[in-house]
């Protein structure tokens, strides 16, 4: 097993939303990749400019990021020969690490317009390196950009940020501080292509919390009534916990719920529900044990947001 660390740099339509390609909303321009050994030392570097072919001028917050002109990205290749030699530089066991969570999704995006499906395994695991010097430094749950890492780290800054290859370089040198431990247990998911079928869908336990993605369902209406997604388990032991708060919505796409262990106590569950590229919804569920301030929140919430619709029902 080696990693590859990934940067990517994209362009967008630079007309308005209304008159991009919705199946190509970001269109790659630079590949940068770093190749790590298993005991996290380089061993090489992959650097690409990508010819664009559907937008053709550089939109003005890219080119706030990006150090590239029109000029030099007709000198690159087009994607789909730079995108065939990137995945045959990977090799076949290569372990992907990025640092937040979009690069992975865009690359299959692009991949998946020119028509090269399936050229990455799915589900498609990855190291969040951005995630991971959260948990080995911070709080767990602050992101921070790349560059206070760098700095914090007191990594030597010998490139520009927003140029794929030093990104990467840089993204690779942080991967290097990261305790092997924390980046074994605390690999992510990428959302992109969903399970296909209920036989398909994934589970994964982490120190803290478990995740449940789910495949994918015609409406918000159907997943939400769906046996297994409303249902709520201990976290620490599996067995199902009494329902002190129904699963109800807070504010939109995200559902809560808390139940209660007899052995461990109070267990918070939350259902993130997304669209994929299909139209399909689906869910990602998270469950975990509470402390009695999280509970008392979330009791609070319930509570206020049960009178907002009271009020609303009866017109005050």
């Amino acid at each position: 097993m080696h990693y590859i660390v990934l940067d990517l740099e994209w362009n967008q339509c630079p007309y308005g939303k209304d008159r991009e390609d919705k199946r190509l909303p970001f269109e790659i321009i630079e590949i940068g990749a770093v190749k790590l050994n298993a005991k996290k030392e380089i061993v090489d570097t992959f650097h690409e400019l990508i010819r664009p072919v559907v937008y053709r001028q550089i939109h003005f917050r890219t080119r706030e990021i990006i150090n590239l002109s029109m000029r030099d990205l007709d000198r690159g290749r087009p994607f789909p020969e730079a995108a065939a030699d990137f995945l045959k530089w990977c090799g076949p066991d290569a372990c992907f690490c990025i640092w937040g969570t979009l690069d992975l999704t865009e690359l299959q995006r692009n991949l998946t317009y020119y028509n090269m499906d399936g050229a990455i395994a799915s589900p498609l695991l990855y190291e969040d390196v951005q995630k991971l010097f959260a948990i080995a430094y911070e709080d767990r749950r602050t992101r921070r950009a790349l560059q206070y890492a760098v700095e914090f780290l007191k990594i030597d800054e010998d490139g520009e940020f927003h140029e794929a290859l030093m990104d990467a370089v840089y993204t690779a040198r942080v991967l290097q501080f990261i305790p092997d431990e924390v980046i074994s247990g605390n690999y992510s998911v990428d959302y992109y292509r969903t399970p296909a079928g209920k036989e398909d869908e994934i589970r994964i336990r982490y120190e803290t919390y478990e995740k449940y993605i789910t495949r994918g369902f015609p409406t918000k209406e159907a997943i939400m009534g769906d046996k297994e997604v409303r249902s709520l388990r201990c976290f620490a032991c599996g067995r199902s916990a009494k329902q002190k708060i129904r699963w109800f919505s807070d504010y939109g796409k995200n559902y809560l719920a808390v139940g209660w262990c007899e052995e461990h106590g109070f267990v918070k569950g939350k259902i993130r529900l997304r669209k994929n590229d299909r139209g399909q919804v689906y869910a990602v569920k998270t469950t975990r044990l509470m402390t009695q301030e999280e509970v008392d929140a979330i009791f609070d919430r319930h509570k206020t947001l049960k009178e907002r619709r009271t009020k609303r029902r009866h017109g005050s």
